[in-house]
């Protein structure tokens, strides 16, 4: 890249970017939600053109007007985000663009067994068959892995390719991706897990407000020394917890969901943070649902500062206290054709309106207050939620649940796709809210994010309550806990 500068309204995504890829590296690209490794990325695999600079292939300057020509040249990239069409069947998701044909009728055959073997390429027995909606969230990023290694590309961009698989998925995809270098391939590896950038890449690139800061051999920087560059500011962790409680806010007995989890029984007292552990499936999320009104087949009881909350209904979940910050940001968290100001107010328009006339003016404050305290990156509170990178749709949507000073806070996967900086205040944030009186129950599949801000941590296998462990739990007894060995 040389050069290269990519502006949006208000923003400068990219400026001035020069960087160079060599054949077979896994090169990371690091910094802040924000700092424009997503764009830059887009700009390589022709999504985005830039305004300034060019791209060399071998040495030979190209433009891409669309991801086709990218791809035909070599270049392909893997997203942060999901993008299928969820009613369509892996298969067609996976072949959409250059559908397999015989005189000119579809090859359902030869459409399956493609998309079998680029499954099979990164270890996925998912059913080529079955409809991408009526899978998890992880396994939806493993068919969007494979469709960009099926393809044979010269240059891989991987965009958080982790955010959404467990332990044992991501160990995985980390093996293929060196097994792809090492076959000449180059790999660009975006990421906010330092863990990974250190096992895995040969170089890295900081990026910061769109700007380049540094391109380093991996083994010339130490954790410490990233962070820094990243950010360019002190970070100050949140504080450890484990002081006294005050009385049982949210108590749950004898919850069950048919063919989802069965009898889960847990109290959460005020100032207190209660974590869900367990693998992919094993009902965390289908709990927090159920305790929100989500599931509708849900049975047992549930109960917010001692009164008896009915469940299978959301409305009457928020009117009693309780409030979701969701896994799937997209899709649940958020309407992403509106803006910051819409979409952070949200959940309190009842409190600031007056006989059904909403005040602007207390909207703004509030939204304005909720989004500088988790520094959300955008020009004002009117840019349209669609146009943010991941992470920052991820604090419009905690931001809108602060917002309504719930009781209990359900919080499901909080720092998804979060770079280090925000990680950290948004650990703060949870601490804070816990320390202000209010009831927390966190999903995480961060084993140090667990333990960094749990009271206890309750592991879930197969829909089953099976262990209660206190905050002194190293991440061998957690884990085992969740695998049952």
């Amino acid at each position: 890249m040389v050069g290269l500068s990519k502006r949006f309204p208000g923003v400068q995504a990219l400026s001035d970017i020069s960087v160079d890829f060599l054949p077979g590296e896994i090169h990371a690209i690091c910094g802040e939600n924000g700092a424009g490794k997503s764009t830059l990325g887009k700009v390589l695999a022709g999504l985005y053109s830039p305004e300034q600079g060019h791209v060399a292939l071998d040495d030979k300057p190209v433009r891409f007007s669309s991801p086709r020509e990218a791809q035909a040249a070599g270049i392909s990239i893997v997203h942060q985000e999901l993008l299928f069409a969820e009613n369509l069947t892996v298969a067609d998701n996976l072949l959409l663009g250059e559908i397999p044909n015989q005189f000119g009728w579809v090859s359902d055959r030869q459409m399956h067994e493609t998309a079998l073997r680029w499954l099979q390429k990164v270890g996925s027995d998912i059913d080529p068959s079955m409809e991408v909606s009526k899978l998890s969230v992880s396994k939806q990023q493993l068919v969007q892995i494979a469709g960009g290694i099926g393809r044979g590309a010269k240059v891989l961009i991987f965009d958080e390719p982790t955010s959404s698989l467990t332990a044992t998925e991501a160990t995985a995809l980390l093996g293929l991706i060196r097994e792809l270098a090492a076959r000449g391939t180059t790999c660009l590896y975006v990421s906010h897990r330092l863990d990974e950038i250190f096992a895995i890449a040969d170089r890295v690139t900081v990026l910061r407000d769109g700007a380049w800061v540094g391109t380093k051999p991996i083994a010339e920087v130490t954790p410490s020394s990233l962070v820094q560059m990243m950010v360019g500011r002190e970070l100050l962790a949140s504080s450890e917890g484990g002081g006294a409680f005050g009385a049982p806010v949210l108590e749950v007995r004898g919850l069950s969901s048919v063919g989802r989890f069965g009898d889960i029984s847990l109290t959460v007292r005020a100032g207190e943070i209660v974590g869900l552990a367990g693998l992919v499936g094993a009902g965390r999320t289908e709990v927090c649902e159920a305790i929100f009104g989500v599931d509708r087949r849900a049975t047992g009881s549930v109960s917010v500062a001692g009164k008896s909350l009915a469940l299978g209904s959301p409305q009457r979940s928020i009117a009693a206290g309780v409030a979701l910050v969701p896994e799937d940001r997209k899709r649940h968290g958020l309407v992403l054709g509106m803006t910051i100001r819409h979409n952070g107010s949200m959940a309190v328009l009842p409190r600031l309106s007056t006989l059904g006339w909403l005040n602007r003016t207390a909207e703004s404050r509030t939204v304005r207050e909720f989004t500088d305290r988790l520094r959300v990156k955008a020009p004002s509170i009117e840019s349209v939620v669609g146009g943010l990178s991941g992470g920052n749709q991820q604090k419009v949507v905690l931001a809108k649940w602060l917002a309504t000073d719930a009781a209990v806070l359900l919080i499901d996967e909080p720092t998804r796709g979060v770079d280090v900086g925000a990680k950290v205040e948004i650990h703060g944030l949870i601490r804070e809210a816990a320390a202000s009186g209010k009831a927390v129950l966190l999903v995480s599949s961060d084993m140090p994010e667990l333990r960094a801000l749990c009271d206890r941590v309750i592991v879930l296998r197969e829909g089953v309550q099976v262990a209660e462990l206190g905050r002194a739990a190293s991440e061998t007894e957690i884990l085992s806990a969740m695998a049952g060995v």
